[in-house]
């Protein structure tokens, strides 16, 4: 321990903390409380108990795993809500038991079987030599050696099937995707089509303008959309944030005049950053907020981004009434919904 000059330059003065007097070199060393042994450092059925419980939990793993690949190709998606969430439920329960079941099996490995005894590693200068090497190389060796997986060739399997079987409930989809067709085509168009009207989400009710009033927001989809083939697929470009502003707040280009009706105005509600949902909106200010990653929209001025990561507005839908009152679509959306793609890049 170093010590300080005195303020008057006389002497030394001792360290914070410390009478004054004799200052100390340095620390004597505590050294290293007594070594507790484990049960199954000692007892051989101890030690035989732990190793199958830690073989119970890398079979676990494996089950999850096996539970998971079952599902992606036992539960395919049917265009339901129900289906969705039971493919989701045992995909995410395989995926959680065959994750823990390998962390919990390390975990309980570490403290039971492998050994526990403290080593003191001096410090020394950092260089690389041979005698370094040597030495990186031996303590490798010496912890395969504690590990024991050398000697217990139950714990060796089961630890190579659950690491070995991981992964694929994530490969698996993956390249199942892959092989299929990137059909760019499809991002382009919507369910949308002239004189398809506005039903508010789930419900599928159509909606008239008169039931909007100012201020007041709708989710809203394709009329009879649940009942078409791989309605969640068109759903998820489909939907659709209808609002209702007073007409005097609205900034409308020359191009899309006539877009709306009274005020109301229907905008993707896909955000055009990554795909998130909008749906926070601020009556006060006309802002449309996507909650993912903040990117704001001005809805009285063409969705227009006022802030955040976005860099697109939103694109309109634009809509009108038919005889009976009730909001329609005039046409599908005019360009690309949702985030930026290799084909479209602004």
């Amino acid at each position: 321990m170093s010590t300080q000059q005195s303020p008057h330059g006389h002497g030394t003065v001792a360290p914070r903390g410390h009478a004054t007097g004799e200052v100390a070199e340095r620390f004597e060393n505590p050294g290293l409380p007594p070594h507790r042994h484990r049960r199954a450092d000692s007892d051989p059925d101890a030690a035989k108990r732990a190793e199958r419980q830690v073989a119970v939990l890398f079979g676990i793993s494996i089950l999850g795993t096996i539970a998971a690949l079952w599902a992606y190709f036992a539960l395919p998606l049917e265009g339901t809500i129900a289906s969705v969430r039971t493919s989701n439920l045992v995909l995410g329960v395989g995926l959680a038991l065959g994750m823990t079941g390998i962390g919990l099996a390390a975990i309980h490995w570490a403290k039971t079987l492998m050994s526990d005894v403290e080593r003191v590693d001096e410090r020394h200068p950092i260089r690389s030599d041979d005698d370094v090497r040597e030495t990186a190389v031996q303590m490798l060796k010496d912890g395969a050696a504690d590990s024991g997986i050398g000697r217990r060739p139950l714990l060796k399997g089961a630890l190579v099937g659950a690491v070995a079987l991981a992964p694929l409930p994530f490969v698996v989809p993956l390249v199942g995707n892959l092989g299929g067709s990137w059909d760019v085509g499809a991002l382009k168009q919507t369910a949308w089509r002239a004189g398809r009207r506005l039903a508010i989400d789930p419900t599928d009710v159509p909606i008239k303008a008169s039931d909007v009033t100012i201020g007041s927001i709708f989710s809203v989809m394709p009329e009879g959309l649940p009942d078409e083939p791989h309605y969640l697929e068109e759903k998820a470009k489909a939907v659709v944030i209808l609002l209702r502003l007073d007409p005097r707040d609205l900034t409308e280009a020359e191009d899309r005049k006539g877009w709306s009706y009274e005020g109301i105005i229907a905008y993707s509600k896909i955000c055009t950053h990554v795909g998130c949902p909008v749906a926070l909106y601020e009556q006060q200010t006309h802002h449309l907020l996507c909650p993912c990653h903040q990117s704001t929209f001005d809805v009285a001025d063409g969705a227009k981004v006022l802030f955040g990561p976005a860099k697109r507005p939103l694109p309109q839908l634009p809509i009108t009434v038919d005889d009976e009152g009730y909001l329609i679509a005039q046409s599908d959306f005019t360009e690309p919904v949702g985030p930026s793609f290799w084909e479209r890049l602004k």
